[in-house]
C-alpha cells in the first residue's frame, strides 16, 4: 500500500503537526494502565537519557573537520550518505553509548544520532558564514565600507541575498571574542560552544509513524506528523494582493490592490491597522524588566572582576551553604520567568497578527500577500529606547505563521524590498513630506506624509501598504523561490517595473445632485409636539380622588414592578390588614411606577388649566 497522498490537480501536499496530550499509558507486558505522573516521569528521563547521549556526540565532533565531512555527503569509500542523520552518522562510524550501568535498545541510540546529526549538517551554514567574516575582516568593524561589504558578500555562499542582520551578528560574535581573548578566533567552533539539544525523544527519527514526545510544565506532549493536500500556491499571475507594512504601535497596516488589464494598480478600500499598543507595551515593560534582572545577577560577579576577584559561579563553587548561592538560584528561577513569558506573549502575538493578516486577504480576494522585508534593516536615529522596541519586534515569527496559515487558503506569501516604501507617494512616486500630525503641517515628524507634487496626504503606513502591494503586483515576474525553505521573495526592484508600480487615484462616487432648481415647496404646517411642561387640553376634571391614571385593572391580582394595591379606585387610605410593601422601589423600578398622585378638587371649576395640572402624560 502506498503511504503517498493522493493529490487532484491544483493541490499540492503539505506537511503539518498535530499536537496532543498524552494523559495515561499501557505496559506492554501486563496490559496496566499508567498514570499521567508516572508517565510523564518515565518519558522525562529517557528524554534526559538521550540528551546526554546528543551532548557527547556533539562534544566530540563539534569541529570544523567532521563536520565538513558530514556537509560533503560521502564516506570514506566514496559512497552518498543517506538523507537520514542516524544513518549517516553509523555510515561515518560515529557511535555513542549510554552512561555505565545503563543498557538501552536501539531506537534510543537512533534518536540521539538522529538529534546529533541534524545539529552538526546546521552547523555547516554557520561555519562558512563566520569563516567568511573572517577572511575579509574590515578595519572599523562597527560601520563597514561598500566596498568591505561586497567582499564579505562575496565570501559567504549565498551572500548576495542574506541579510546583512546575519553578518553583522557574526561581527558582534567575533568581537566579544577578540575582547575577551585578545585574539581572532580560528572558526565558529572556537567562538561558540557546542548547543544544547532539545528534552524531546524523536520517535519519528526511527519510524515515520512515530510522534515526537517532550515534557512541558509537567505533562507529555506528542508531537505527531502528518500529510493533507492543500491549494496550490503561485509565483506569478496574481491580479488581487494584499500589501502589509509594518509599524510599531500599529504593529500592521494591510490592504488590498488590484491589477487591471491595462496596467492600472487601483487600492480596494482605505485599509486596516492591527493596533497591539497594549501587547507591545507589555512586552517593553517584560524586556526592561529581564535586563534589570541579568544587571543584578551580574552585578556582583562585575564588581568582583574590576577588584580583579573570580566570578560568583567560582565562589560559589557548588557550596550548598555559601552566601551566594540562593541568591544566585533565585536570580536565575525569576530571569527563566520572564523569559518564559516574553515567549508566550510573543507567540500569542505572533499568531494572532497573522491570522489577521490572512483573514484580510481572504476578504479581499487576493491570491498573494505582499511583506516588506525588513531582516536588513535597522532602527536607527528615533531614540535609544524607540530604537529597541522596534529591532525587538517579532517580524520573522509573524511572517512564518502568516506563511503557514496562508498554506491553507493557497495564498502565496512574498516578501518584497523596503527601500522607499514609506518616503515615496504611492500616486505620483515623488518623495514626501513627513510631518508630526495633519494639524501641524510645518512641524517636522514621521507620521503624516504630504504629497507636494499631486497634493495627496495621509497616515504614512496607509501609504507604505499601497507602495508595497503596487511593486509585488508589478515586479511579480521576478519572484523566485528558494529551493531549501521554499519561500518566496522579490531580491530586486528594477526602475522600468518600479515606474509602473503607482496607484491610480480612483474617482470619487458621484451623490445626487441637490443643487436648487427652483422654489422651495411649501410643506403644510405641522402642530408643536407636546412636551412636559406644554399645557394639556382643556376637560373637566375627574371625581376627587380618583387616580390619574384611571381604574386599575380588574384582572391582576398585582400592578406589575409595583406595589400591591389592596384598596379601590377612589381609596388613599392605606389598609390595615397588611404592610404596605413597594415592589418597584426594591427592584430599582423607579418612582412613577409606585407613587401616586392626586389632582387637586376645586369648589369651582377654573377655567383653563396651568402647566402642572391636568394630564401626566
Amino acid at each position: 500500500m502506498s503511504r503517498k497522498l493522493a493529490l487532484g490537480e491544483g493541490e499540492a501536499a503539505r506537511i503539518a503537526c498535530a499536537r496532543g496530550v498524552l494523559r495515561t499509558g499501557v505496559e506492554e507486558k501486563t496490559g496496566g494502565v499508567v498514570p499521567a505522573g508516572v508517565l510523564a516521569e518515565r518519558v522525562g528521563w529517557a528524554a534526559d537519557l538521550v540528551s546526554g547521549m546528543v551532548a557527547a556526540l556533539l562534544a566530540e565532533h563539534w569541529n570544523t573537520t567532521d563536520v565538513d565531512v558530514l556537509a560533503r555527503g560521502e564516506d570514506a569509500g566514496g559512497r552518498t550518505l543517506p538523507s537520514n542523520a542516524w544513518m549517516a552518522l553509523r555510515r561515518l562510524g560515529w557511535t555513542v553509548s549510554p552512561a555505565e550501568g545503563i543498557k538501552v535498545n536501539d531506537r534510543i541510540v537512533r534518536m540521539a544520532q538522529e538529534a546529533a546529526g541534524r545539529t552538526l549538517r546546521a552547523a555547516k551554514w554557520r561555519a562558512d558564514l563566520t569563516a567568511g567574516v573572517l577572511a575579509t575582516w574590515p578595519a572599523d568593524p562597527s560601520k563597514r565600507t561598500p566596498q568591505e561589504w561586497d567582499q564579505v558578500r562575496e565570501a559567504v555562499p549565498g551572500g548576495r541575498s542574506l541579510p546583512s542582520g546575519g553578518i553583522k551578528a557574526r561581527t558582534r560574535q567575533i568581537t566579544s571574542f577578540v575582547t575577551k581573548h585578545g585574539r581572532m578566533p580560528i572558526d565558529v567552533f572556537e567562538a561558540e560552544a557546542a548547543p544544547r539539544s532539545a528534552r524531546a525523544l524523536p520517535l519519528s527519527a526511527c519510524d515515520r509513524q512515530q510522534a515526537t514526545l517532550r515534557i512541558d510544565q509537567g505533562r507529555v506532549r506528542a508531537d505527531l506528523a502528518h500529510t493533507h493536500a492543500v491549494p496550490t500556491t503561485q509565483r506569478s499571475g496574481h491580479t488581487v494582493a494584499l500589501g502589509v507594512d509594518w509599524g510599531l504601535n500599529t504593529l500592521l497596516s494591510a490592504g488590498a490592490a488590484r491589477l487591471h488589464d491595462d496596467g492600472r494598480i487601483t487600492a480596494l478600500g482605505s485599509g486596516a491597522m492591527f493596533r497591539a499598543a497594549g501587547a507591545l507595551a507589555k512586552q517593553h515593560r517584560l524586556r526592561r524588566q529581564g535586563e534589570h534582572l541579568h544587571t543584578k545577577a551580574d552585578l556582583p560577579h562585575a564588581r568582583l572582576r574590576s577588584r580583579g576577584g573570580t566570578p560568583i559561579q567560582r565562589l560559589i563553587n557548588g557550596v550548598e551553604e555559601h552566601a551566594l548561592t540562593g541568591r544566585h538560584a533565585v536570580l536565575d528561577d525569576e530571569v527563566r520567568a520572564v523569559g518564559a513569558r516574553r515567549s508566550n506573549l510573543n507567540a500569542a502575538l505572533a499568531w494572532s497578527a497573522a491570522r489577521w493578516a490572512v483573514d484580510q486577504a481572504v476578504t479581499a480576494g487576493a491570491s498573494v500577500i505582499y511583506v516588506e522585508d525588513l531582516r536588513s534593516m535597522e532602527a536607527r536615529g528615533m531614540g535609544r529606547t524607540l530604537n529597541t522596541r522596534l529591532s525587538q519586534q517579532i517580524r520573522g515569527q509573524i511572517v512564518d505563521r502568516m506563511r503557514h496559515l496562508a498554506a491553507e487558503a493557497g495564498i502565496a506569501v512574498v516578501t518584497v524590498p523596503a527601500r522607499n516604501t514609506s518616503r515615496h507617494c504611492p500616486q505620483c512616486l515623488v518623495p514626501l513630506r513627513h510631518r508630526k500630525a495633519p494639524d501641524r503641517p510645518t512641524t517636522p515628524g514621521w507620521k503624516w506624509a504630504l504629497c507636494g507634487s499631486c497634493g495627496r496626504q495621509g497616515d504614512r503606513d496607509q501609504g507604505a501598504w499601497r507602495r508595497i502591494a503596487a511593486r509585488g503586483l508589478t515586479h511579480q515576474t521576478k519572484t523566485v523561490t528558494d529551493r531549501t525553505s521554499g519561500t518566496m521573495t522579490i531580491r530586486t526592484v528594477t526602475d522600468t517595473l518600479e515606474a509602473g508600480a503607482a496607484i491610480t487615484p480612483t474617482a470619487p462616487k458621484a451623490g445626487r445632485d441637490r443643487s436648487k432648481t427652483g422654489p422651495t415647496r411649501q410643506h403644510a404646517a405641522r402642530p408643536t409636539p407636546r412636551r412636559r411642561r406644554t399645557p394639556s387640553p382643556t376637560r373637566p376634571p375627574g371625581p376627587a380622588g380618583r387616580r390619574p391614571e384611571g381604574h386599575a385593572h380588574t384582572d391582576r391580582h398585582r400592578l406589575p414592578r409595583a406595589a400591591h394595591r389592596h384598596q379601590g379606585v377612589t381609596t388613599i387610605s392605606t389598609p390595615t390588614r397588611g404592610r404596605h410593601r413597594p415592589r418597584g422601589a426594591a427592584l430599582g423600578a423607579g418612582f412613577h411606577h409606585h407613587a401616586h398622585a392626586t389632582p387637586p378638587q376645586w369648589a369651582e371649576p377654573v377655567p383653563g388649566t396651568t402647566p402642572d395640572t391636568g394630564s401626566l402624560s
